[in-house]
């Protein structure tokens, strides 16, 4: 059995390809860690180094400094007996718009941007005209009016992202302050195109949590503090991201939110570390899921991390429309591309085949066109449908996956819709077009409360937790932008309504803790169903959010997702210790339903049960399986707790012996800082492994090129190293494959991009 997946090691939220700029004489920045004490470490480096500029210290997260100077002063920096890893603050700069195939990706062996924005970010509209409030935050849509005193005034939230346009008029009075992480100072704006890849990220979160003009957001009246940790096309370090955390717990923020993560699909990964110990400290932290749904094990870190919360996407009511052919009782599901105009077709029209999109259309005026995807960019294939009077633009895929993408490429605007559709529905569409005349309609459906397919599954390996924890509205969603407004889609854009309610809840209850207000929100979720049954707990935790329920829960659960871990042995017995706290004047009797008798599993919950009021209670809920009468892999269901009328619905979640999670993760393959002939490596292992090997294959024939990495008798968690360039190897553009043997002897396989400079 073999687990075979790819990564590119850097991923913009355009899509675009970026490489790295440099300039000896220029002052640069860089953020350290060190051993000991960094104050101490500051005073030394103040004391020997005065060329050197020491910006911030970091001692609450991990132990480093941030520091300016030219490139040929900071490398001295490396040559410092405690300093242990030195992480550029990097600028990037973007090919040419529109020039890359597609928009497509690529890596590079550069210290890796490990960190990206959550988000899909497709766009349906961009609005010139103010946006109409309700339909901007559908969360508004969902709650009850006993909210409308509740405005998260007093409640300070920080924002981990790609900056904000402070100046936007729905956001220039909550907004309080924050810093940059990128330039090291304090002026956390969005990148600017002269910057680079402009972003638009982290104004549009900042909006749904605390829009307060034309739009108003959840928490319309909190305070707004933004701190940039990711830089031009979206991107960061997770150094970076730590850092940004760190300085908002510094800042008393009582809620942080990330709408951010990455693939490594571990608990222990260094941003789910940092934002545990966030927690720890006080401050209630929410993060996106991410968007490499609908598999699962798709969850990435900090996401991953147990203290926090982690958001996946619903849908808010929409119409969502689709293709339709009567004759053939054929409907394909569109998903557009970003940037483009929303797809409102209201009757029949004709298609023609547009091929790969690199000759002219003379018979595609008034009509849809179909395309194939490749070698042509999406921006160009939708120009030239428009040039030729094109009335909408499909293109289908040319492998067999979903996908979505961008049609901007800094020109000129395309004023024709444009979507995706799968491989097979695309070469499906492609055999009636070749009839001289074929006509298709579009049909709108009516989706509420839906698992969005973009939203990223759990279970996290080593730990096997269940998460999203909860779920929110996250597709089409209506935000400020630089310059505007504009309706995106991701979890990015779940967390911030998360975020926002939070504030609501923590105003209503100024003094319970993070763990209560955590508990409190999971507790009043409503479960959301596909069709009849409910979606599976690791597609949406507890259920959809209810901050009105929330604020007035009588009930807080603080471990409501059960998780029993995995079963190796035949005959295992599993615990969960339950707590519980009445928050009521009153007294409550509870007591669990008789879980449907399965053979392998013996369910002993605790007989009915009373909490005082006010009361905090625990309560063990034990499982015991029977390996041998269950199939491999993720075992998940509900038990129903109830008090009177009401039932709290739990999930829960063990895995029997294995499952298809993968078994690495993460690999990033860099040249040390400030160094031309040593890299460093870092790649993450949910279990311990016998070996661990990386193979080298030409990117372009697939001929093995050499053996790059040989690990024996790895640990769990991350590993991680140096390499001399004489090792190395030649330079160029290799596919590596990362061979994993497990302790019982099975190997599995994960390739990645990855080019040696």
């Amino acid at each position: 059995m073999k687990f075979r997946t790819h990564l590119l090691l850097i991923i913009s939220i355009l899509l675009t390809n970026p490489f790295f700029v440099t300039a000896e004489e220029e002052e640069q920045a860089i953020i350290i860690e060190v051993e000991g004490n960094p104050h101490t470490r500051k005073a030394h480096i103040e004391d020997y180094y005065p060329f050197i500029e020491v910006v911030q210290v970091y001692d609450q997260l991990f132990n480093g400094l941030a520091l300016k100077g030219t490139s040929r002063k900071l490398e001295r920096m490396d040559s410092l007996d405690f300093v242990k890893q030195t992480y550029p603050v990097r600028t990037y700069k973007t090919n040419t718009p529109g020039t890359a195939p597609e928009n497509s990706q690529h890596a590079t062996t550069q210290q890796p941007s490990d960190i990206t924005v959550e988000d899909i970010d497709i766009s349906v509209t961009l609005e010139s005209e103010q946006p109409n409030v309700n339909k901007s935050i559908p969360f508004l849509k969902q709650q009850s009016s006993t909210l409308k005193s509740y405005t998260g005034k007093g409640i300070k939230i920080g924002v981990v992202d790609t900056g904000i346009d402070h100046h936007h008029p729905d956001l220039k009075n909550n907004f309080k302050g924050g810093y940059d992480l990128v330039d090291l100072d304090d002026d956390p704006m969005e990148t600017i195109p002269e910057q680079g890849i402009p972003t638009l990220h982290g104004t549009h979160v900042s909006g749904i949590i605390a829009a307060n003009g034309s739009m108003q957001g959840v928490a319309p009246e909190a305070s707004l503090y933004s701190y940039r940790a990711l830089g031009p096309g979206g991107m960061g370090t997770s150094i970076q991201v730590i850092a940004a955390i760190e300085r908002a717990v510094k800042d008393g923020m009582d809620i942080i939110n990330l709408s951010l993560g990455n693939s490594v699909n571990g608990p222990d990964w260094p941003t789910s570390v940092a934002v545990n110990r966030a927690v720890e400290l006080g401050v209630t932290v929410v993060i996106a899921n991410g968007n490499s749904g609908p598999s699962n094990w798709t969850v990435g870190s900090p996401a991953t991390a147990s203290n926090v919360i982690s958001v996946g996407a619903s849908t808010p009511p929409l119409e969502v429309p689709y293709l339709f052919d009567s004759f053939h009782e054929k409907r394909i599901a569109l998903t557009p591309l970003m940037g483009s105009q929303p797809w409102q077709l209201e009757r029949e029209y004709p298609m023609v085949q547009g091929g790969i999109g690199n000759q002219e259309l003379p018979d595609a005026d008034g009509k849809i066109v179909l395309m194939e995807r490749g070698e042509i960019p999406f921006a160009e294939k939708a120009r030239l449908a428009e040039q030729s009077g094109a009335k909408a633009l499909i293109i289908y895929n040319n492998e067999d996956k979903a996908f979505q993408g961008s049609i901007e490429d800094g020109k000129e605007p395309i004023d024709i819709p444009v979507a995706s559709v799968s491989m097979d529905d695309g070469q499906w569409l492609k055999e009636q077009a070749t009839e001289d005349t074929y006509y298709i309609e579009t049909k709108y459906k009516k989706s509420k409360d839906m698992i969005a397919a973009f939203s990223s599954r759990g279970p996290v390996t080593a730990n096997w937790w269940i998460k999203p924890e909860i779920v929110a509205p996250g597709a089409a969603i209506n935000s400020t932008v630089p310059g505007g407004y504009r309706e995106l889609q991701g979890t990015s854009m779940a967390a911030p309504h998360v975020a926002g309610g939070l504030a609501l809840v923590k105003q209503a209850h100024p003094d319970w803790s993070p763990a209560k207000l955590k508990g409190a929100l999971l507790t009043s979720a409503l479960p959301l169903k596909n069709e009849q049954l409910l979606y599976d707990p690791i597609e949406q935790g507890m259920g959809r959010m209810q901050i009105d329920k929330a604020i007035h829960t009588p009930l807080v659960i603080y471990n409501p997702l059960l998780s029993f871990g995995k079963v190796t042995d035949l005959s295992e017995t599993h615990m969960v210790e339950l707590e519980l706290e009445n928050v009521t004047t009153k007294e409550q009797d509870y007591y669990f339903d008789i879980p449907k008798q399965q053979s392998g599993l013996r369910w002993q919950l605790p007989k009915q049960f009373t909490l005082d009021p006010g009361e905090k209670k625990t309560v063990p809920i034990q499982l015991k399986v029977s390996a041998s009468f269950l199939d491999k892999g993720i075992h998940q269901g509900w038990l129903t707790l109830k008090q009177g009328k009401q039932s709290y619905h739990l999930p829960y979640l063990f895995i029997n012996q294995e499952a298809d999670y993968p078994r690495v993760m993460g690999m990033e393959f860099a040249l040390k800082v400030f160094s031309d002939d040593e890299y460093q490596y870092r790649l993450y292992l949910p279990e311990d492994a016998q070996s661990v090997t990386i193979d080298l294959y030409d990117s372009h024939s697939m001929a093995f090129e050499r053996t790059l990495l040989e690990l024996e008798n790895q640990k769990q968690g991350v590993i991680e190293g140096t390499m001399e360039m004489r090792d190395v190897g030649d330079k160029g553009e290799y596919l590596a494959n990362v061979s994993v043997k497990t302790t019982s002897g099975e190997t599995y396989d994960y390739q990645t991009d990855l080019y040696i400079e």
